[in-house]
């Protein structure tokens, strides 16, 4: 039996996603406020880049929920909350993405809201939470598990061609390189 797209996708993107969760811990985001606010500022930089795919018509037209979804108003808020500025954008940003691509980017990051679901519970020994300094960690409305089966089982209707199927998974792929890419660069400005 085929797998469905997304299950295919997450085993496709297994490996990336366990380089980037030793990333993440290599960091240690948890240790101080300090580094809880490069993370964010990771987070705040990928989904600022991603506010284009939330809005898009096309794709709101699939995913009718999909603006409500975008994190980098409250990424921006927590920010604000750790004393820390908002970052430039950094080069490289993904640029007018094909459905079938810009959907593999928007699987990554609705993904991380159920990894979120564990980091919400590490930051509460740094006194913050989602009212204050984590709210792009929050629950989202309706739920983590509900909003992720709503999103994968539109996902998994979509009728696409093979090379859609490449794009898909290529847009996957790319946003958890580009992600590990802006964790690297906030935590570099971290020692300029």
């Amino acid at each position: 039996m085929t797998p469905l797209r997304s299950q295919r996708i997450n085993q496709i993107t297994h490996e990336p996603h366990a380089r980037l969760d030793a990333a993440v811990k290599a960091h240690a985001p948890f240790s101080s406020r300090e580094h809880f606010a490069r993370f964010v500022e990771a987070q705040y930089l990928f989904q600022a880049e991603l506010q284009a795919l939330y809005q898009d018509p096309a794709l709101v037209a699939i995913i009718p929920d999909l603006p409500a979804r975008c994190r980098a108003r409250q990424a921006r808020e927590d920010l604000a909350d750790l004393g820390s500025a908002v970052p430039a954008p950094v080069a490289g940003a993904l640029a007018s993405p094909g459905r079938a691509e810009a959907l593999g980017w928007l699987f990554v990051s609705e993904g991380s809201k159920l990894g979120a679901a564990f980091l919400i519970k590490r930051v509460a020994a740094l006194g913050l939470s989602e009212t204050f300094g984590a709210r792009h960690l929050g629950e989202p409305e309706g739920g983590r598990a509900e909003g992720w089966k709503r999103f994968t089982r539109t996902l998994d209707s979509l009728e696409f061609s093979p090379e859609e199927e490449r794009q898909i998974d290529a847009g996957a792929l790319a946003a958890f390189e580009r992600f590990g890419m802006l964790l690297q660069h906030s935590y570099a400005t971290e020692q300029a």
